[in-house]
């Protein structure tokens, strides 16, 4: 049958003496039967030559392109007690609609004037810390005023330092000119005690010469005295310099103090202040956080929590929205094993549950209900489910998407690769191996 030797059965057997050989031969059909087989045979031999689009299926569901677009729950900020609900589940909603009220159950935040208490104790502080300003500025004022009349005693006590010195050189010029006189006097009163006795001069002379150098003496006595008191007196006057100097260092040293205690006070004061201004700030925006609001426009899909009364804490989902205006996408997941054949830009065809579907996965053109979309991104980390994950966005070419397509509906994807022959994918699927690797056109021409 197969042609392998030229050895027939009908050589060894009688084929006639079968039944059902001669059966087969009576019957005129019999050449009819043998020619549709044939035919049969003939065009599935055919049929495995016809070309086949290899490609790679994936199963996801309906999302939105950006991620301000999905449905987002809304958590308080703060904790509370729910108050009043302004809203209803199916309710369509604009940015900044108050959707829930809740009042304060923290102790902390109970006083019903506690912003414009703190206001308050605001305004004290600054007006502390002008205070703290007008003392400094008053003690640089004072620290001013004593450093000129430093000054100004610092002169007085110099120019009479200059005084007691000029008087100690005219005590000192005087007791010099006394000595001298001194020594006149002794030598003249010794001339006349000689002349006396020779007889040329009479007594009284000699008592008259006794008595000038007497009071000579004297002189010379009350001479040294002011000399003296006036060396003392240059002495004072230095100690009375060295005197105002520590004074006034020691004024200008507190003063300093004090300045110094004040600024102390003023950077302390303006540190409450600040801490104060922004606890007002924070006691401000928590008060606008009692009226939870929507942050775009969307429908209430359903609330979260429910009844008046209730205590929720920090983080708690309140209300889920879903946005009026998105972007419509397809999430869809593929195994590992065929994750680099997939690439940013590809084409796939996308079907929906619920929409009339005929597909056939190698002839994607004659498949009826698929819809044209385009890989927009692929993550590089696997999915807990163990495949990844491919984002497909609609495609621009191909003909619009269902309007009436909700978030979240069940979707089937088939990524397409290149063409094959069918009895090489038959032979490919039997032996487990993956599709062939696909070259993306825009890395072939980025290569070129």
């Amino acid at each position: 049958m197969l042609n392998i030797t030229k050895n027939r059965i009908d050589q060894f057997i009688k084929i006639d003496d079968f039944k059902s050989t001669a059966i087969f031969k009576e019957q005129k059909y019999y050449k009819v039967i043998r020619k549709i087989i044939w035919s049969f045979v003939v065009l599935i031999v055919l049929f495995l030559f016809l070309p086949w689009t290899q490609n790679i299926k994936g199963t996801g569901n309906v999302t939105t392109l950006k991620p301000n677009q999905r449905p987002q729950t809304i958590q308080t900020v703060i904790a509370g007690r729910i108050e009043k609900w302004y809203i209803n589940e199916g309710d369509f909603v604009k940015k900044g609609d108050t959707i829930l009220f809740i009042s304060e159950i923290k102790e902390d935040y109970l006083d019903p004037n506690l912003v414009e208490n703190t206001g308050n104790q605001v305004k004290a502080k600054e007006n502390a810390v002008l205070s703290y300003v007008d003392k400094v500025n008053a003690l640089e004022n004072q620290m001013s005023a004593i450093q000129n009349e430093k000054n100004l005693k610092l002169k007085q006590a110099q120019n009479k330092l200059k005084q007691a010195h000029l008087k100690v050189q005219s005590d000192s010029v005087d007791f010099e000119a006394t000595k001298t006189q001194l020594k006149i006097a002794k030598t003249q009163f010794n001339r006349s005690v000689n002349l006396n006795k020779e007889g040329l001069k009479p007594m009284t002379d000699v008592e008259e010469k006794r008595m000038k150098l007497q009071e000579t003496e004297a002189k010379i006595i009350t001479q040294e005295n002011k000399y003296i008191a006036s060396k003392n007196e240059v002495l004072n006057a230095t100690m009375e310099l060295n005197r105002i100097s520590a004074e006034y260092a020691e004024k200008n040293a507190k003063a300093s103090s004090d300045k110094q205690t004040a600024l102390s006070s003023q950077f302390d004061t303006e540190a409450q202040v600040n801490k104060l201004k922004n606890q007002y700030k924070n006691y401000q925006i928590r008060n606008g956080m009692y009226y939870i609001t929507a942050p775009q426009d969307g429908y209430v899909n359903r609330a979260l929590q429910s009844g008046i009364g209730e205590t929720i804490k920090e983080g708690t989902p309140v209300v889920s929205i879903m946005p009026a205006n998105f972007e419509i996408a397809v999430e869809t997941y593929i195994e590992p094993v065929d994750f680099p054949l997939i690439n940013k830009g590809e084409k796939v065809r996308v079907w929906f549950d619920g929409w009339p579907t005929v597909v056939f996965s190698g002839w994607p053109g004659v498949s009826f209900g698929t819809f044209g979309g385009i890989i927009v991104a692929k993550e590089n980390f696997i999915s807990p489910n163990g495949k990844y994950r491919i984002l497909i966005a609609p495609d621009p070419k191909d003909k619009k998407w269902p309007e009436q397509l909700s978030i979240g509906a069940g979707t089937q994807t088939l990524a397409l690769l290149g063409n094959v022959p069918i009895w090489f994918e038959i032979w490919r699927t039997l032996n487990g191996f993956p599709p062939n690797f696909y070259q993306p056109t825009a890395t072939e021409n980025t290569k070129k």
